[in-house]
Parts: C-alpha cells; sequence; structure tokens
C-alpha cells in the first residue's frame, strides 16, 4: 500500500539536480537493489533500465544514459513500483517524472498522438482538441439543470469539476449525467465551472510535461480561489490525483474527494433509494490513481454491493496487485507506439482477466477506463456478452 504523499517530501521547485536534497532524494540513496520494481512493472520487460536501474545510475552520475534511452516510454505511472518498494521510496510521483521530462527535452521528437495531445491541452485545455466553448455543452442533454458558478453568483457546498473525457467524449458524458442525476436525488447543492474549466493537468505532470502542469494547476487554483464552495469532487481518477497531492502546492486550499468517496459518504442517505434490481454479476477494476495512490479500494465496491441486484466478483489481480488499464503516464496516447515496439496493450490483458470471472459488467471508476475497456473488449475474445460501466453509472440505473 502506498503511503499519502507527505507534503513536505518535495516542493514544485525540485528538479533532478536539487532531488537528493530532498527528503525523497535521500531515501532514494537507501535503495537495496532488490528488483522488485521491475519485477512487478506490467512492461517492466521491455524497459532497459527499470526504476532500480535508473536510481543506480542517478547514484553513480550515468542519468544521461537513461535519458538518451526509449525505456521510461514505458512507465504507464501505475504505482506498481511503489506498492511493493520495501524502502517506501516514491518512484512514480516524484524520480520518474523528474528523469522523463528530460528525455523529452532530449529527444528530437515524440510519439505523433502523444505530442499532439500534449499541444492540445496547453491550447485548448483538453487533449482532444474540442473548442473550450463547448466543455459544457453536454448539460443541454443532462435532463435537469446543471448550475454553473459564474451564473449563479453565490456559495456552494459542491464544486463538481466534471473534466475533460466526461465533457467531450459521448460516452463519458453517460458518466456526466449519471453524476448529475445522483447529486440531485440526494440534495447536493453543487455548481460546476462550465466552460471556465480547464484539464486539472495530471496527465501534463505524470507525462513529462511540468511547465504544462504548472501553468493548469496554476490556472485552476486562481479559478478556485474566484468562487466559494466548500469542497471538490471529481469523477477523474487522474484529476483527483492532482488535487490530493500537487494542487497545494500551488496554494489550493480546498478538500478533494472522488465520487466515489462523495456518494460512498452518502451511503445511507443514496441505499434507500436504490430501489431497481440490475440482477448483473459484475467485476471491479481499481484504478491505480484511487488504488495504490490512495489506497480507495472499499468505497467503490460498498457502492456496488448496495445496489440491488449486484453480485460482486474479484479478477485475479485485484485491489493492490490490479493490472493498470494502459492510460496513465501517457499511455492514454501511446497504443501506437507500444504497437509498434511488439508490446501487448495492458487494456487487453485486463480484460481477459475480467472475462475470465463469467461477468456481465467490468465496472470502473475513471473515465479513461470506459473507452480503453470496451476498446479492447472489442479485440479479446469472449462467450459472453460483457459490458463496460462506471459505478456512479450503474447507481443511477438503479434509482428509484
Amino acid at each position: 500500500m502506498v503511503a499519502v504523499l507527505e507534503p513536505a517530501v518535495v516542493d514544485k521547485t525540485t528538479t533532478l539536480e536539487t532531488l537528493l536534497q530532498t527528503p525523497a532524494g535521500r531515501r532514494m540513496m537507501s535503495c537495496i537493489q532488490c528488483g522488485t520494481c521491475g519485477g512487478t512493472c506490467p512492461y517492466g520487460e521491455h524497459m532497459e533500465f527499470s526504476p532500480r536501474r535508473v536510481i543506480g545510475m542517478l547514484r553513480e552520475g550515468f542519468l544521461d544514459e537513461v535519458i538518451k534511452s526509449d525505456s521510461l516510454l514505458c512507465c504507464v505511472a501505475c504505482y506498481a513500483c511503489m506498492a511493493k518498494c520495501p524502502r517506501g521510496i516514491r518512484l512514480t510521483d516524484i524520480l520518474l517524472p523528474l528523469v522523463k521530462e528530460q528525455v523529452l527535452i532530449t529527444r528530437s521528437e515524440m510519439p505523433a498522438e502523444f505530442q499532439k495531445s500534449l499541444e492540445n491541452i496547453h491550447r485548448y485545455g483538453n487533449p482532444m482538441g474540442e473548442s473550450p466553448r463547448k466543455r459544457a455543452a453536454w448539460t443541454a442533454t443532462a435532463g435537469t439543470k446543471i448550475p454553473v458558478l459564474a451564473e449563479i453568483k453565490r456559495e456552494v457546498d459542491v464544486l463538481w469539476f466534471v473534466e475533460c473525457y466526461t465533457s467531450f467524449y459521448a460516452r463519458g458524458q453517460d458518466n456526466s449525467r449519471a453524476t448529475a442525476k445522483l447529486f440531485q436525488a440526494l440534495g447536493v447543492d453543487f455548481a460546476i465551472l462550465g466552460n471556465e474549466e480547464k484539464c486539472a493537468g495530471d496527465c501534463g505532470q505524470m507525462t513529462w510535461e511540468s511547465g504544462l502542469f504548472e501553468s493548469l494547476a496554476e490556472y485552476n487554483v486562481k479559478l478556485f480561489n474566484k468562487y466559494k464552495f466548500r469542497r471538490l469532487v471529481t469523477g477523474d481518477a487522474h484529476a483527483y490525483n492532482a488535487f490530493r497531492f500537487r494542487y497545494p502546492m500551488y496554494g489550493m486550499t480546498q478538500p478533494a474527494e472522488h465520487t466515489t468517496q462523495f456518494f460512498a459518504r452518502h451511503l445511507d442517505q443514496l441505499k434507500p433509494r436504490l430501489k431497481k434490481p440490475l440482477n448483473l454479476t459484475v467485476t471491479y477494476h481499481d484504478p491505480c490513481c484511487l488504488g495504490r495512490a490512495d489506497n480507495i479500494y472499499d468505497e467503490p465496491r460498498a457502492l456496488l454491493r448496495a445496489i440491488p441486484g449486484i453480485k460482486l466478483v474479484e479478477m485475479v489481480h485485484h485491489r493492490v496487485n490490479a493490472v493498470c488499464c494502459g492510460g496513465g503516464g501517457g499511455g492514454m496516447w501511446l497504443d501506437t507506439y507500444y504497437k509498434q515496439q511488439g508490446m501487448d496493450r495492458l487494456s487487453e490483458r485486463r480484460v481477459k482477466e475480467a472475462v475470465a470471472t463469467g461477468a456481465d459488467v467490468l465496472a470502473v471508476a475513471c473515465p479513461y477506463e470506459v473507452s480503453r475497456f470496451e476498446d479492447a473488449l472489442k479485440v479479446v475474445p469472449h462467450n459472453k456478452p460483457m459490458v463496460v460501466r462506471d459505478v456512479v453509472e450503474l447507481l443511477a440505473e438503479s434509482l428509484e
């Protein structure tokens, strides 16, 4: 289990040159070179430089060799190495992003899809390259009025940070409509930022572009401080990760929750409203940014078990041992590159485990996973139908 990130271990000015002067950097010097990190990495067999070797090269002053290699393109920021490290070394969120940034700086070019997505985030505030003016267009199909902070001009209990995939992708918008339905059912006093919202930037931080992340974090924190709300809630596990662990370095003071945490906290109010039996066998995938990064394992399962007619079954690898969907650390935009390198897609590896359970539904709690697993299901053989649903979609379907 990964410990909660300590605010003092690094700050936003930490670089590779100053890393060893920080508590996190000094802990890296205690690495016993056991190789557990490389052994637990889902793409470890494809990495010339495993996390263990990266630390060894850092110690001996040969990090330039790592930076010249394509090795860290294989890192999907799944936190598996951190979760299993016997020394508690912060690899995923501290060392590897700093090294990855140097790779980005020194390479003459990056895989085209990856590069385009980062450019889109910089220009449009979302990786899809959609017009920022369309960010709140989905609210017209929500079936209920969605309050926007700039319009209502008052304090709210919950600022709902919708994020990019659940704003622009048709399939992601199903998640947004379900979340809105649940908020309304519970009488939550909420609002969204509407077209003012920009990507939270966790992908920028974990995919090598700290400058991009910093510009987004500073923009969003300034926006948060413009309005009054008691807590921020988001259904995007990557955004949640950024708000919890990185944004406080840029002045964010408001508490942040993932939607599964929020609805689990209100389960006593919500459960009596879950009247419609779904009669489905469900298996749940633990998102890396919720599970290994912040120990959120029980809340999504508690919500699923509260739905009438749901039978929950576990995959072979679950909780801290769950197989990554492959979308983190830039992996969302590196599938073509991985295929060219002869690497299997982690989403397909995970879907094979889900199919083996015999479940009707593969439940998720991160918008990245819906499209990745639905694509994987198109190519992974399975004898019975399986669909992918976010936990909030299943909850909303069961509402009276």
